[in-house]
């Protein structure tokens, strides 16, 4: 039997949304083990002066823990 946990991410990105979520799973299985999946909850667009700054993507990563 396996036991799952959920933790939410904010990653973000100059470029694209899918940069952001590429930069989040990135850096979550640098410190998760079993990272199973990922659930895009929200995603958000800053602007300064007229103009897109930031992609923001709120994350849900899954991943297993250990026995």
């Amino acid at each position: 039997m396996s036991i799952a946990k959920v933790t939410e991410i904010i990653a973000s990105s100059p470029k694209r949304f899918q940069d952001a979520i590429e930069q989040g799973i990135a850096r979550a299985n640098k410190t998760l083990e079993n990272v199973t999946g990922v659930w895009i909850k929200d995603q958000k667009i800053d602007i300064v002066n007229g103009a897109i700054s930031q992609y923001r993507v709120v994350m849900r990563i899954t991943f297993i823990l250990k026995d």
